[in-house]
């Protein structure tokens, strides 16, 4: 059977406070790089420890974390998150230098939502509306697609991946494309308190009505859940039986336990063995995505 694609998130936005394991400095991002990749992992999706920073100076900084790993995993599959520009322009320029650092994919959010912020309900949470008009998502494709990377493409709601395969249908995708369905398991990833939260909850139908909109397009795609736990809630288990990957790590993860990364990773490894579907290795995965470079 198909080996398991699994990315893993080390860090995101969860602070040291929430998770003291969490890895936030350049040398705790390699460390934790090289042992997640060493334990099953082919995808390494990492944020640096200054969001301020953009163009080449951001790219620089995730070098710092990502030559160690090169080091060991020379076929790692890196990719940086988007950076904290004034403009949309400044928010994308760390992409080219970030592949000449090593990056081999981009992430793209091809769609607009509510965001929350904290916890809380209606009237209570802080909200960032979070917008990518089909303009801003093409720009951003362009972008990646001249950057030889391939979209890393998160899929918080329906919308989100009724929009991703319009754009392969116009011949608009690049190489590689890889779209992660977001499931939202019921905490904020910013501070791990319940809150309204977006898109579809964990559950088996939510992953029948992905798979309908994906349809026969032959994207590959794998699952995730934020602000919850992709293992415990069985999500995992149930992506990998209907031929999926799985993204897993701890920005995503909230729950009332404190895990590792090690931890979460080595829970999802042993679903993917017990299907008898191993891990992919990190050359296996660009091989299965065709990634570009």
């Amino acid at each position: 059977m198909q080996p398991v694609i699994i990315e893993v998130v080390p860090n995101g936005e969860t602070t040291v406070a929430r998770n003291p394991t969490v890895p936030r400095q350049p040398h705790e991002i390699a460390a934790a790089g090289i042992d997640l990749l060493n334990r099953g992992a082919s995808m390494i999706h990492n944020h640096i420890d200054d969001f301020r920073l953009c163009g080449q100076a951001a790219a620089d900084r995730y070098a710092q974390g990502w030559a160690p790993i090169l080091a060991r995993h020379p076929d790692a599959i890196l990719c940086p998150t988007t950076a904290g520009g004034a403009t949309e322009a400044e928010k994308i320029a760390h992409l080219a230098p970030c592949a000449a650092a090593g990056a081999r994919m981009a992430p793209l959010d091809p769609g607009s939502m509510n965001m929350p912020l904290s916890g809380g309900g209606v009237g209570k949470v802080k909200v960032l509306s979070y917008v990518n008009d089909f303009n801003r998502i093409a720009t951003v494709l362009d972008t990646i697609s001249r950057a030889c990377l391939a979209p890393s493409i998160g899929i918080y709601e329906p919308g989100f991946l009724r929009a991703t395969v319009a754009f392969q249908k116009a011949g608009k995708l690049p190489r590689g494309t890889f779209v992660k369905f977001y499931f939202f398991g019921g905490r904020n990833y910013f501070d791990g308190r319940p809150c309204i939260g977006f898109g579809l909850d964990p559950s088996a139908a939510a992953l029948d009505a992905y798979l309908e909109i994906i349809g026969d397009s032959g994207l590959p795609w794998a699952a995730s859940v934020n602000g919850g736990d992709v293992y415990a809630c069985g999500m995992a288990k149930r992506a990998i039986a209907r031929g999926g990957g799985i993204r897993v790590g701890l920005e995503d993860f909230a729950g009332d336990r404190v895990p590792t990364n090690a931890v979460l990773l080595d829970e999802i490894v042993g679903l993917c063995r017990d299907a008898g579907r191993p891990p992919a290795t990190a050359r296996q995965t660009a091989e299965l995505l065709d990634l570009p470079g």
